[in-house]
């Protein structure tokens, strides 16, 4: 995505790169973004793009869903189910 390779480009070298970093940046890009703009970015997405989206999204949502429902989604005491 064109975004992304710019925003590396003009904050490499400039920060850590460590998630709370990230997550300022990624904060501060939707809320300077309307609805329509972010629609825009994601009709601009190739489909691989657009795959490890929904991807990401599905999982970070069950994460928090199973670490607020049921404790920690990652208890690595908890017995394998496989």
């Amino acid at each position: 995505m064109k975004l992304l390779d710019e925003l590396y480009e003009m904050y490499r070298g400039k920060i850590r790169g460590t998630d709370e970093d990230l997550d300022m940046i990624a904060l501060t890009i939707l809320e300077n973004c309307s609805r329509e703009e972010l629609i825009e970015m994601i009709e601009e997405m190739e489909t691989s793009e657009l795959e490890y989206f929904i991807r990401l999204y599905i999982f970070e949502t069950l994460k928090v869903k199973w670490t607020t429902e049921e404790g920690d989604f990652f208890d690595h005491n908890r017995p394998n189910i496989h």
